[in-house]
């Protein structure tokens, strides 16, 4: 069985969407999206430097822009047998199992990360990854210090969300048994009750969406489970932004519905690594750039066959 994936917010880089413009009719769409959302997100995509597109507001949609770009690319989603997305990366995975259309992923997204952006302008925090260490002595250690353990990513990975100080106090203080912190390319505390004000906003913006239901089994991140219906899923992601990322519990439920090859949206990477580490043995493969999709399709025809 093959799982989808999209990443998450930290993945982008500069010019990231630059080789993606060149696929046949790509061009035109992401001009038609960024018309839509009020957002250039070719300019952001090729031209904009690091700090640009750390913008939670800039970030989100253009994550959001790849993905469907890159899955669009893969052919009909009746190759897949589940699909995940981390954070911002679910609403990519509802919009490629049929729960939302690609111009209610794109608009939802948009007003997602100006929502979150204003949320986290109202006190400076920040995001760090917390590399090896027993689980429960990082979380231990993380709530002494105040912050929030807001992504469990499995594979020895926890990311921990606060205020600057509290984030630098862990980087001062790194838990036991635990390697390294690393600080993320994020604009704030996300999934923490730092981005509650958020949730208002998006509660009222779902109220905009027709959800249809999953057309493969969709994992959220929430609890690892799989959510059969669409208004469930629109749901959990109004709730997911003020709320921890259980990408552990995503792995978990791969593993059980017999998980036999994952293959990553752009910008692929981070969620492959983990699998690697968490999901040994299973082929995986990253989208990068374009050139990676022979790949792919080489893994999803082993499949069908």
């Amino acid at each position: 069985m093959l799982v989808l994936v999209a990443p998450g917010q930290g993945a982008q880089t500069p010019g990231f969407l630059t080789p993606w413009l060149d696929l046949p009719g790509a061009a035109d769409r992401v001009a038609a999206w960024s018309d839509a959302i009020g957002l250039d997100l070719a300019h952001y995509g090729t031209k904009a430097d690091a700090d640009e597109i750390r913008d939670t507001a800039v970030a989100q949609p253009l994550l959001v822009a790849a993905g469907l770009l890159s899955s669009s690319a893969l052919g009909p989603a009746t190759a897949f047998g589940a699909v995940a997305g981390h954070s911002v990366g679910e609403i990519t995975a509802a919009a490629y199992a049929g729960v939302l259309s690609e111009a209610d992923a794109l608009s939802f997204v948009r007003t997602r990360g100006l929502a979150m952006a204003e949320a986290a302008a109202v006190t400076e925090t920040g995001m760090a990854a917390v590399l090896g260490g027993d689980q429960t002595v990082v979380v231990a250690h993380l709530e002494k210090l105040g912050l929030t353990p807001a992504n469990i990513n499995g594979a020895g990975q926890i990311v921990a969300a606060g205020t600057m100080e509290q984030i630098e106090a862990l980087v001062a203080e790194k838990p036991e048994g635990s390697m390294k912190v690393v600080a993320l390319k994020v604009a704030g505390a996300f999934h923490t009750h730092h981005m509650a004000p958020a949730v208002a906003t998006l509660e009222k913006a779902a109220q905009a969406l027709a959800p249809a239901d999953p057309e493969l089994k969709y994992v959220s991140n929430k609890d690892g489970h799989v959510v059969t219906t669409g208004a469930d899923v629109v749901a959990r992601l109004v709730g997911q932004v003020a709320n921890p990322v259980r990408w552990d519990l995503c792995m978990e439920t791969f593993g059980e519905l017999g998980v036999t090859g994952i293959i990553e949206l752009s910008p692929g990477g981070t969620l492959t690594g983990l699998a690697k580490r968490a999901l040994k043995g299973v082929p995986s493969v990253a989208l990068k750039t374009p050139d990676d999709l022979e790949k792919a399709a080489a893994l999803i025809a082993e499949h069908a066959a």
